[in-house]
């Protein structure tokens, strides 16, 4: 290599510590004007859990568990009507606190004594009674009153935030400096700066390979590359590598066992139906009804405690709700055609086992105190049933070799307990109680 490309490629290193330096260099600006826009917006907002006190003094906290607990399956904390009204403002629109006490404890009884308030109420909303919570204290009324008054006003907090945020910052009426679209408008500037940056970066690099495989390559007198060059070398090293007969062999080798490989992991694959989320004939969110509205599982699969089969809901589980909600609603309208019509729902299985498999739903969820997202996932949080598990025979197995069985408080297994503590100090697990016996899942 001449003088002159060491002078060429010192100097082009140069650069290149240069152009790295600037990028660390931005990247430390934008990461400091970030934090200070941050700290800036922390100073002037109110803290996250720092929430007004709610209307009436109760304890919204336990406002919001009550609340989940009694009545979220009916109401909403907005104007939307579900079973019975919206409660946005419910404070506003009662004729007192005091009745709103009674209406709650008992609203039957607040009917049936004449009231013209309740009664209109009642009318309103197609005559459904409202279930009685005589165990709630004033206390815990006042609780979740305060947490549905809570509610309703962040929307208003943010806004009088950020009211007090712009007069802080220069804006109308404001003394501070004007801040306005400044951390957006660096961000954007330093984006583009970092880009051009790193395009010169790469130019340098490709300068930098340039001279270098000029500077090892030979060149002939008038310039031009030799023949039996970089090109030349390489087709001649392919070429031999092919006629060489150990390099041949362990290709051919490898190729025969990734094609075995992927052979096998196809055959464990047949019948398994991990990620199978099917469209159904009508959607039916899980995520709404069980994980928004938090109805339990046990009120839609009314086997699941006492057969084999957890049982897809019947449509007159679907209209012990909306038979008075959302009527007008397409999906729910295929329900009433499939009643009037007397045909049945359609459903797609989606957890499916093969015949040769026995489980049984009762002995596992009532005795063996299993979750539904166990084996299901999520459930909860799914739009769409998908099946989560694999459902293998290792799948079962693996879990009957880790569950305990909980056998406190059960004279079942005394016995069994004694017997197993003899032997072993590991907690009694189901696979010491016959949980791998063939005849337990197979006919």
């Amino acid at each position: 290599m001449s003088i002159n490309s060491i002078n060429i490629v010192h100097k082009m290193s140069r650069f290149y510590k240069l152009c790295v330096a600037i990028v660390l260099s931005l990247t430390l600006l934008v990461s400091n004007s970030q934090v200070k826009a941050q700290d800036a917006a922390a100073g002037g907002a109110p803290a996250a859990g720092a929430a007004a006190p709610a209307g009436g003094g109760g304890d919204a906290e336990k406002g919001k568990s009550l609340f989940t607990n009694n009545c979220a399956q009916c109401h909403a904390v907005t104007d939307e009507k579900v079973v019975g009204p919206g409660l946005k403002g419910i404070e506003g629109r009662a004729p007192s606190k005091d009745w709103l006490h009674k209406w709650i404890r008992n609203s039957s009884a607040v009917i049936a004594s004449g009231d013209a308030y309740a009664n209109q109420v009642f009318n309103a909303n197609g005559k459904v009674q409202m279930s009685s919570f005589p165990n709630l204290t004033d206390a815990d009324i006042d609780g979740i009153l305060a947490y549905i008054d809570q509610q309703g006003k962040p929307a208003q907090a943010a806004a009088v935030a950020g009211e007090k945020d712009s007069k802080n910052a220069g804006g109308p009426g404001g003394s501070g400096p004007s801040t306005s679209g400044g951390p957006s408008e660096l961000f954007t500037f330093v984006l583009v700066a970092l880009l051009i940056v790193m395009l010169l970066v790469l130019g340098v690099l490709l300068a930098i390979v340039t001279i270098l495989s000029k500077a090892v390559t030979p060149a002939t007198v008038d310039g031009t590359q030799p023949v039996g060059s970089l090109g030349q070398r390489i087709k001649t090293g392919l070429s031999d590598a092919f006629n060489n007969t150990t390099l041949r062999s362990i290709v051919i080798w490898l190729f025969l066992l990734v094609v075995t490989k992927a052979t096998i992991d196809g055959a464990y694959g047949v019948g398994i139906q991990q990620g199978y989320a099917p469209k159904q004939p009508i959607a039916y969110s899980h995520k709404l009804h069980a994980g928004q509205y938090k109805i339990d599982c046990n009120y839609c699969h009314t086997g699941v405690n006492k057969g084999k089969s957890a049982t897809i809901p019947s449509a007159n589980i679907c209209m012990n709700c909306h038979g008075v909600i959302k009527k007008e609603s397409p999906e729910i309208q295929k329900i009433y055609a499939a009643i009037e019509n007397n045909q049945p729902i359609e459903w797609v299985r989606v957890h499916n086992l093969p015949d040769l498999a026995y489980f049984n739903h009762a002995q596992h969820v009532n005795v063996g105190n299993v979750q539904c997202q166990t084996c299901h996932g999520a459930i909860e949080q799914m739009e769409v049933v998908e099946q989560r598990s694999s459902l293998t025979m290792g799948w079962c197995i693996d879990c009957h070799r880790r569950t305990e069985v909980n056998t406190k408080d059960n004279a079942y297994y005394d016995k069994l307990v004694a017997l197993h503590r003899k032997e072993s100090k590991e907690p009694l697990k189901v696979a010491n109680i016959g949980g791998l016996e063939c005849s337990k899942c197979h006919y």
